[in-house]
């Protein structure tokens, strides 16, 4: 029986590499893929909701009321020090030195066209430096418009980002989506339960994802890496950036709650019960 169901993944996942290399499958990104992942100074990445609270709170925990969810926790921070010192904080946190995960190499050898990463860090815009790539930034709480992201394309021979129309996504070579922000080209992020409230409201009316990836995402799949759907603000985020999806693949190595695997059934998704570590050996 153990035989039968370790062809059945390792099947999976020859499966998944085809579709990724034949954009049928979008990799989805989240905090869990650096759960084994430290900076150049030996500080570990936050990789899920308790060490990103750890992280911004100087290594205390809080309240079990903020430690429930990081965008509590980082609402808190907000109301006490003010807008600046919570996106300072992102800032600080995600532009340390640290090495790309063997996974962030890996899926990039498939060649998507099209990648989701809700982390804030910039590892996979250093990773596509060396190409053509266009990134949509998620923002939260702009004044001026309701579209909550901008649209950068990488100029290869200046090394530099440069603010480009949405029209720019039909012939981009290469497609980085990270609705949560990023410290490249500018620092922008959204953290806290108000910049959630808000991106989620804008993303609830279309005005999140341009409408390019609303209809290239048609009937796709999705991988998702490292994500946790035990939270309501991952599932929102996840089902918003996923809307007419066609099923998809969910690594985790841990039997499913009942939350998970609601939202598992909803949206058509395989349960490959494996650590990411093993799918990252097993991906080669």
């Amino acid at each position: 029986m153990e035989t039968e169901i370790a062809n059945n993944t390792e099947s999976t996942i020859e499966t998944i590499k085809k579709e990724i290399r034949n954009q049928t499958t979008v990799p989805y990104f989240g905090m869990g893929i650096f759960r084994n992942t430290t900076t150049k100074e030996g500080e570990q990445i936050p990789f899920d909701s308790d060490s990103m609270i750890l992280m911004m709170n100087n290594g205390r925990a809080m309240s079990p009321r903020l430690m429930y969810e990081y965008p509590r926790a980082a609402m808190h921070l907000e109301q006490r020090r003010g807008v600046d010192y919570i996106q300072q904080m992102m800032n600080w946190i995600y532009t340390k030195p640290f090495d790309p995960t063997p996974l962030h190499k890996k899926i990039l050898d498939m060649q998507p066209r099209y990648i989701i990463d809700t982390n804030r860090d910039g590892k996979l815009q250093e990773l596509l430096s060396y190409e053509p790539h266009t990134v949509i930034i998620g923002k939260s709480r702009i004044l001026d418009n309701d579209y909550r992201y901008e649209i950068f394309e990488w100029d290869l021979e200046n090394r530099k980002y440069f603010q480009v129309e949405e029209s720019a996504l039909d012939d981009a070579q290469k497609i980085l989506f990270k609705p949560m922000g990023s410290p490249l080209p500018e620092p922008s992020f959204v953290i806290s339960d108000a910049d959630y409230v808000d991106w989620l409201t804008e993303a609830m009316g279309g005005f999140a994802v341009p409408s390019v990836l609303k209809t290239y995402r048609k009937t796709r799949k999705y991988l998702f890496l490292g994500t946790y759907f035990d939270r309501d603000t991952d599932r929102m985020v996840a089902n918003e950036l996923t809307l007419d999806l066609e099923g998809g693949y969910f690594i985790k190595d841990e039997p499913l709650s009942k939350r998970e695997q609601k939202f598992v059934d909803k949206h058509n998704l395989q349960h490959i019960e494996m650590s990411l570590e093993a799918f990252t050996e097993a991906f080669a």
